[in-house]
């Protein structure tokens, strides 16, 4: 079987390795590893979505949604550093990457966890994600369909897709089926930013 980043325990080995980035302006290096999603960089996307997206709110429960390494989660973090941020992905690699990362850079405000450890009760502030499109079109309507609706009544979630996986089918998706207000926010380097939010 292929193993893919959206494996739960990646059965390849680890392979700890240093990559420098730059998160909320700031050169920072981190470690990453194999069997995760784009170890060796910030991918396209999500640096479309770093770039393009409103600061988040200064406290508050945010959330990163498939967290991977961490960039999104480390962003908003050092972003709003009085705010708890919930890092959040099914692969155990990634997420124990996260808190060793969130520890380098002293984000002491960063819960790495699985969804289901995540309280039921905590509503989002803001969501940022680079949601894992390559899961199939079911899996990702659920992922969606349980954390969409845990945005605060007055809170957004900004989503990057590429525009060529669907984007403005998932647009549609997101309005029609959830019932929540999808707009698109910005377009950049083949990729939509996609904002969500509760109906009035």
């Amino acid at each position: 079987m292929t193993e893919h980043y959206f494996s739960a325990t990646p059965a390849s080995a680890a392979e700890l390795r240093p990559v420098t980035v730059t998160l909320a302006g700031r050169a920072v290096t981190l470690t990453t590893a194999s069997g995760i999603f784009s170890p060796d960089r910030v991918d396209i996307g999500t640096a479309v979505l770093l770039h393009e997206v409103p600061d988040p709110p200064p406290a508050g429960a945010l959330l990163d949604l498939g967290c991977g390494w961490g960039p999104i989660a480390l962003t908003l973090a050092a972003l709003s550093p009085q705010a708890t941020v919930y890092a959040v992905d099914v692969n155990e690699r990634a997420l124990d990457l996260v808190r060793r990362n969130a520890y380098a850079i002293g984000a002491d405000r960063v819960q790495a966890l699985r969804p289901d450890a995540v309280p039921a009760d905590v509503r989002f502030a803001m969501i940022w994600s680079n949601p894992p499109i390559r899961v199939g079109k079911a899996v990702l309507h659920d992922l969606l369909r349980t954390w969409l609706p845990r945005l605060d009544p007055d809170g957004t979630a900004y989503l990057v897709v590429q525009k060529n996986l669907g984007s403005d089918s998932l647009q549609r998706w997101i309005a029609g089926d959830l019932g929540m207000p999808c707009a698109r926010y910005a377009t950049a380097r083949g990729f939509r930013v996609l904002a969500v939010t509760h109906p009035e």
